[in-house]
């Protein structure tokens, strides 16, 4: 996003005699302190979400004990769409939080702003964290389980050709 914003063409559009350049108050900006801020805030918020999804992982895969890769995907799918709508909810708010951040003039914009924008950027990104968490999850779970099922047959025909 800070490249974006150093881009001449980057959101030069007119909204209602408005130019959302100017809105934004859209600059090059250095990387300072604040810009660092902001990327941890937005950590914290990836973070977040991806640990709201993979504890309800847990919890179902505990409750259920899938033993087989349909059981294990459709547990990940009802876990999936039960923890989507909380971070998306979570996205959404924190998103709206920093509309007013990017559109203020006053003292301490200079140093806001600059905070605020890996934080959108990344927001934007972010919401791909609850997509991927369940997929890596489900694979993860699924490799578990066929490494298992390799295991089993082979000391199963051991202890029978010692017999």
């Amino acid at each position: 996003m800070l490249w974006l914003f150093g881009l001449d063409g980057f959101l030069n559009i007119d909204l209602w005699g408005t130019n959302l350049r100017d809105l934004f108050q859209m600059k090059a900006y250095n990387l300072s302190v604040a810009v660092w801020v902001g990327f941890i805030a937005l950590f914290g918020i990836a973070t977040d979400d991806g640990v709201v999804v993979a504890t309800y992982l847990d919890q179902s895969f505990a409750e259920k004990k899938p033993s087989t890769v349909l059981e294990i995907r459709n547990a990940v799918l009802e876990a999936g769409k039960r923890r989507v709508l909380p971070c998306m909810m979570t996205t959404a708010t924190t998103l709206l939080a920093l509309v007013p951040i990017f559109t203020s003039t006053g003292k301490g914009s200079d140093i806001m702003i600059p905070m605020a924008i890996p934080a959108l950027g990344g927001m934007i990104l972010e919401v791909t964290t609850v997509f991927i968490v369940p997929t890596l999850y489900c694979w993860w779970k699924e490799r578990k389980l066929n490494l298992m099922a390799k295991e089993t047959p082979l000391a199963t025909s051991q202890t029978s050709d010692e017999k």
